[in-house]
């Protein structure tokens, strides 16, 4: 019997364990890897930081869903990919084998990087539900006793979205608690603009950010090299487009929640050939590594090199619905490849985002996401808050219900002209 391993049940993984069961003969066998048994949407967190979620409300038993889709779920975690051997093991003591694998761990949170970065240091995150949480409880520590405030993301970050929503959401948050008066907000950033996004920007990102920034009475630093994070201080160097030191800035803060810089998990890493010295996976345009033939790779964990040189290192998010289209082209890719033919999917790496706002939002489709694109468009409005929602409950529906796409959602991205698949090549293999 095939065996298929997905290795990590995050947004990626999950999915693509469904996809997969779609995809591929029923007697091909589908394990999922995960550290624990539940599925945590993590879009949520900054809700879940401010109160306005608890834990159950945004988490999934897996258990259930996998066992309707007839996917084995591992929940023990691996500790070390051999890929030579087509072998995980386990952190558990055991292994598991596979014929073919698609990575989908997401990444390692490099707070080390920096001086008193992290949730177990002097900065706090909502990059995993548990330090959501640890963040709520020190909201609750802010509003009891106001204080100047830093949100942001610190250079080498890939991921900006989060940080502009968390912003906003603490704004509102603090205006509902009725004491935004007694709480300066500075956002810090290392991109070369606001709005840049790790994107060049989508549209007027640069304009709408900007505006609504200046109308929450949110200062903000670009082009920042955080040096350390202290005990209420922040730390962080100005750096002009050559390289320069423009200005230091020392900026009290109460409350720091800054994004950090990712890499590749430890299960993965410096492995040579299946990963780039950041441990992020190397995949070719079908989502197959160079040279383990048998291993893709979807989601964040995919390495792709910086849109161009900016001043401080910035990464390219992988957003959402662009894993999804990676999540699509792989499982097409593995099918074909079961059936005696080569791999002739790519996914289209389209963006289409929802950053909520706490009470409005901006939204931008990208395609693709990474320029030139075909379509480059950004909005704002109360309605992307509403739509944030109805995401948020419409996306833990899919994973309860085991399902990657079903036939309404084909049929609305079908409508509004947005694919997950470039053109697929006729070839006779």
């Amino acid at each position: 019997m095939t065996t298929i391993v997905v290795l990590g049940a995050g947004l990626g993984g999950t999915i693509m364990a469904y996809e997969l069961r779609d995809q591929v003969p029923a007697d091909v066998n589908i394990i999922l890897v995960s550290k624990g048994t539940k599925y945590s949407f993590v879009p949520s967190n900054p809700w879940v930081a401010v109160g306005w979620r608890d834990r159950e409300d945004i988490e999934v038993e897996l258990q259930s869903a996998c066992d309707r889709r007839n996917i084995r779920l591992l929940p023990q975690g691996a500790e070390r990919l051999h890929p030579e051997e087509n072998r995980i093991a386990l952190l558990d003591g055991t292994s598991v084998s596979y014929d073919y694998l698609v990575i989908a761990t997401g990444p390692e949170l490099a707070f080390d990087e920096i001086e008193g970065f992290g949730p177990e240091n002097n900065t706090h995150s909502v990059c995993h539900i548990y330090h959501a949480l640890m963040t709520r409880d020190a909201f609750r520590t802010l509003v009891a006793n106001p204080g100047p405030v830093v949100i942001g993301a610190v250079q080498g970050a890939s991921c900006f979205g989060p940080a502009y929503e968390f912003a906003f959401i603490l704004d509102k948050a603090l205006r509902d608690a009725k004491v935004r008066d007694r709480v300066p907000m500075t956002f810090v950033t290392s991109e070369p603009y606001i709005g840049h996004l790790g994107l060049d920007g989508v549209g007027d990102t640069k304009g709408l950010l900007e505006s609504a920034l200046r109308s929450h009475h949110i200062k903000w630093v670009t082009n920042a090299r955080v040096k350390a994070f202290a005990d209420g201080m922040v730390t962080a160097e100005e750096v002009n487009e050559d390289g320069s030191v423009k200005a230091t800035h020392a900026i009290p803060s109460r409350f720091t929640m800054m994004l950090p810089a990712f890499r590749g998990v430890s299960a993965v890493r410096d492995i040579d050939g299946l990963t780039n010295p950041r441990g992020f996976i190397l995949a070719d345009k079908h989502q197959q590594n160079p040279k383990y033939s048998n291993i893709f790779s979807v989601g964040v964990g995919v390495a792709i090199p910086p849109m161009g040189k900016t001043p401080v290192p910035v990464g390219v998010p992988k957003t959402g619905f662009m894993i999804e289209s990676m999540v699509t082209a792989t499982a097409h890719n593995i099918a074909r490849l079961l059936d005696g033919k080569t791999p002739n999917a790519q996914g289209t790496w389209n963006a289409v985002c929802l950053a909520d706002f706490g009470d409005g939002g901006i939204a931008f489709v990208a395609q693709p996401q990474i320029p030139p694109r075909n379509v480059n468009w950004s909005s704002s409005g109360k309605w992307v808050h509403a739509a944030k929602i109805g995401f948020e409950k419409y996306f833990l529906y899919k994973v309860r219900l085991g399902k990657s796409e079903p036939f309404y959602e084909k049929l609305a991205l079908q409508a509004l002209g947005i694919d997950k698949l470039k053109s697929i090549s006729l070839d006779a293999g």
